[in-house]
């Protein structure tokens, strides 16, 4: 984790969630926005038809490449927001899992929503995520 990102927990909030309740950036800092990560491969194509653990790994590479484009990285991050086409919450938890996997111990304040319709054919999982750096 960079030293600008604080992962803020709450004794007074239940300890049973993967993820800090909230983040902090130090100041002076730099604050990176990505565009929503999409599972598309280097050709434009989407990846894992069908798959939603399948699309979020690539989401993950996609999102942690952009990231390093803007000289951050996953730990970097304060906040994200994961779309899930699906209206069964088992989905959605399988994306979770995935997202976790590639975060490690950063466990950054995140919402995690069901949605109808993503932009691309055939995408099922988008990640956002904004980032700060010292």
């Amino acid at each position: 984790m960079s030293g600008a990102v604080k992962l803020i927990r709450n004794e007074e909030l239940t300890s049973v969630v993967e993820y800090a309740y909230a983040a902090s950036a130090q100041s002076p800092a730099r604050v990176v926005w990505t565009a929503g990560a999409c599972p598309l491969d280097e050709h434009g194509a989407t990846v894992a038809v069908g798959d939603h653990a399948g699309q979020a790994h690539q989401v993950m590479r996609n999102l942690a490449t952009a990231l390093r484009g803007a000289g951050a990285e996953l730990t970097d991050i304060v906040q994200m927001r994961m779309y899930v086409v699906s209206d069964r919450q088992e989905d959605l938890v399988e994306v979770w899992k995935v997202v976790r996997s590639h975060m490690g111990e950063h466990d950054a304040p995140g919402t995690l929503l069901g949605v109808s319709v993503l932009g691309y054919e055939d995408q099922l999982v988008e990640v956002e995520a904004v980032a700060v750096t010292p």
